[in-house]
């Protein structure tokens, strides 16, 4: 099926015009959902101190509009532009950017060139700040000289015990100095670090040990959260690692035989040689959320950072000078994510030692002077409730993120608003693609909860449940990208990716979200497409719902979910709900305001059959909910 093409309209009002991604390339089937008015619109002065003025000028990409179009029509070029401006560092050369002998499902990127990607994370003034970072309180800084120091020395040490190129190694702890070190340590080496969360039970340790084939993990003794302290070590030994190097946090704990020390892991004098080699090495396994069965276990390799820093470097306007917070770990891409988009782009990352729920972290936010800050959507619906950012003074961030989860408009514009007038760069992506396939920009208008663009590299297309291009529907991917994975370590790629994709005029990807497209070349996300429900024979997004019944007074969170009932027929749709901080539950009372706030906004057949409130709600690594779980409080 030829999908035609259409011109990309113009905003409803000066600057920059926002690429109208698929409305260039894909069919419109009905008139797109209205735009919402910005939340906040970039000024001169923003517009000529941007990353991406500044590489337009240097590409001779005259506009916002071609400068994606040529990233997708001439994807080699625009790749080969964007390694020489983030000062990759490569110790041999490529002969090409681009070699698509084998198709678009197996590219190879920078053949023949030689590289270790922890290169490149280190060609900073090496007493530029890299890492500021909150220890029982107190603020302590370490410069890049220092950073490259304590990560040579750490991989000379992993040397000492045996760990080197081709080995697999778990990192199982939060998002500390530590792990950073240890993580780029081991990349460093020429081994791949397996990501585990530290949230993870001892089973989903194990399981991801075994996939991942990694016999030594780096963890810690424990961790805490609150006030908590919560054990790690212990997690790590029930799943049955076979070799543990921990770090002291004071818990007094004994190691078994053969496990070591952090501390005594650590070697300050011999140096260290990275082990250069081919770009397609596997430098990190990751893993999906894994809500049914085994996880997908998905490589990235010394080239998914080079994504990840693009995305900072472009869509995140990230400079030397920002400093940079996201609220993470190494189980979730958004933690080697977090890692390569400040350092590759010569910023400061900024790392708090306890969950980012509280004051203290806001706090934390102000004192080291962070000006990019990400968030998930359901954190900031958690502020806004429990008045949590009350009175804190966040003016000097200078732009927000989101991803993890689908936005509300009223959380961001409060978010945009907290700051003083600060833009909210949606971003939206998947471990899959090194990072995001559509964004925000800082040369764009920020529309609360809406994408303006595709994501440079990439292009995409939406259809309805009929394979037809349209205005809502699943998002497909047009290869390729640098950071677009060609393999799974435990299944068939090409299956879950391209197999029974919809016919187009070019090979789609899958993807998996629900997305829908508004005017100006704008786009609102709905969740994934698995998340979709079918009530009384319309379909809706799972998100969409949340976002209209969330805003019922005395309720902080909410999560839909469809139930089958018993034998069969059509589902339920039952509404869990975490009231505020000091309301009483009234699920009736909740239940009554939710059906008017639907049928007011979305469809009056969609009925509630009950609401059930809950202290909260159940969440993977990433933050994202896992409705399973909350079915099965239905089906038990």
């Amino acid at each position: 099926m030829a999908v035609p093409r259409a011109s990309a309209p113009r905003p409803p009002h000066g600057g920059p015009a926002p690429y109208a991604g698929p409305l260039a390339c894909g069919a419109v089937t009905a008139s797109p959902h209205r735009l919402p008015e910005p939340g906040w619109r970039p000024d001169q002065a923003t517009v000529a101190a941007a990353n991406l003025t500044a590489f337009m000028a240097e590409c001779g990409q005259h506009g916002y509009p071609a400068l994606h179009r040529w990233s997708v029509d001439a994807p080699g070029e625009f790749w080969g532009a964007v390694i020489e401006r983030l000062g990759v560092v490569l110790r041999t050369p490529y002969r090409t950017v681009l070699d698509l002998a084998v198709g678009v499902e197996r590219p190879r990127w920078l053949p023949e060139a030689l590289l270790n990607i922890v290169e490149s994370c280190f060609t900073a003034d090496p007493d530029r700040v890299a890492v500021v970072h909150s220890r029982a309180g107190a603020l302590h800084r370490v410069t890049y000289g220092e950073l490259r120091g304590a990560v040579h020395g750490a991989a000379t040490g992993l040397g000492r015990i045996g760990v080197g190129e081709g080995d697999r190694v778990a990192i199982a702890m939060p998002m500390t100095l530590e792990s950073v070190v240890a993580y780029l340590a081991v990349v460093v080496t020429g081994a791949a670090v397996v990501s585990i969360a530290d949230s993870f039970a001892a089973e989903e340790i194990t399981a991801r040990l075994r996939i991942g084939r990694a016999d030594l993990v780096i963890t810690q003794d424990r961790t805490t959260r609150g006030g908590r302290h919560l054990p790690m070590f212990d997690k790590v030994a029930a799943a049955g690692a076979e070799r543990a190097v921990v770090v002291d946090t004071g818990a007094g704990i004994e190691l078994r035989p053969g496990d070591r020390w952090w501390s005594d892991l650590l070697d300050d004098e011999t140096p260290f040689s990275p082990a250069i080699g081919d770009p397609d090495r596997i430098s990190n396994v990751l893993f999906s959320s894994g809500t049914t069965g085994d996880p997908k276990a998905i490589p990235w390799t010394h080239l998914t950072p080079i994504k990840a820093a693009m995305d900072g470097h472009l869509h995140h306007d990230i400079h030397p000078e920002d400093v940079v917070a996201w609220p993470t770990n190494l189980g979730w891409m958004m933690g080697p994510w977090l890692i390569y988009a400040t350092l590759v782009n010569g910023a400061t990352m900024a790392l708090h030692d306890d969950a980012p729920t509280g004051r203290a972290f806001a706090d934390f936010v102000m004192n080291a002077g962070v000006t990019v800050l990400g968030v998930v959507p359901s954190l900031v619906a958690s502020w806004r409730a429990a008045g949590t950012l009350d009175g804190v003074d966040w003016s000097g961030v200078r732009l927000f993120s989101s991803t993890g989860e689908a936005s509300n408009p009223d959380d961001m514009a409060w978010l945009m608003d907290l700051a003083g007038g600060r833009p909210v760069i949606e971003y939206c992506g998947g471990t899959e693609i090194g990072g995001g396939y559509i964004a925000g920009t800082v040369l764009h208008d920020a529309i609360p909860a809406a994408f303006s663009t595709p994501s440079l590299g990439w292009d995409l297309r939406i259809v309805d449940e009929h394979g037809i291009p349209a205005d809502e529907g699943e998002v497909f991917l047009v290869p390729p990208s640098i950071g677009m994975s060609v393999e799974l370590l435990n299944g068939d790629h090409h299956l879950v990716y391209y197999r029974d994709v919809p016919l187009a005029d070019v090979p789609l990807r899958r993807h998996g979200d629900h997305m829908q497209r508004l005017e100006g070349g704008y786009y609102r996300a709905l969740g994934r497409i698995d998340d979709t429900m079918n009530l009384g024979g319309i379909k809706v997004g799972s998100a969409e719902l949340e976002r209209v019944v969330g805003s019922v007074e005395g309720i902080a969170e909410v999560a839909a979910v469809a139930v089958p009932p018993p034998g069969g027929g059509p589902s339920r749709l039952v509404i869990f709900a975490v009231p505020t901080l000091g309301t009483e539950p009234d699920p009736l009372a909740w239940q009554k305001a939710m059906q008017v706030a639907i049928g007011a906004e979305l469809n009056p057949l969609f009925r509630i059959d009950r609401v059930v409130p809950v202290d909260l709600l159940p969440r993977t690594a990433s933050a994202k909910v896992i409705r399973r779980h909350l079915r099965h409080l239905i089906t038990d």
